[in-house]
């Protein structure tokens, strides 16, 4: 039982090591025409700049899509951060 419990408290070690890691890591995202996201690799948003072109009424369509495809590329990058970082800091565990 001692053992489980220092194990416990070891993999609570690493998670917390992990999250200031992933907090400290960030992405930025310039795929999307006149869009540039940064994201921590905890995902949280940083910033979001948009060119002024994409702000006019009649670029309203382009400016959701490209916006929402940033987004996801943004989230996608910061999970792939997290998956290397969870396979470093906890090796052979299942999933990783």
């Amino acid at each position: 039982m001692f053992d489980k419990m220092k194990q416990l408290m070891e993999m609570k070690k690493q998670a917390e090591v992990l999250k200031k890691q992933l907090d400290a890591a960030t992405v930025e995202v310039t795929k999307s025409r006149g869009i540039k996201i940064r994201i921590s690799g905890s995902q949280h948003f940083q910033s979001i700049e948009i060119e002024p072109e994409l702000l006019k009424p009649e670029n309203k369509a382009r400016f959701e899509q490209d916006l929402l495809t940033g987004l996801n590329a943004a989230i996608g990058e910061s999970q792939k951060i997290a998956a290397a970082k969870m396979k470093d800091i906890m090796p052979g565990m299942p999933g990783f």
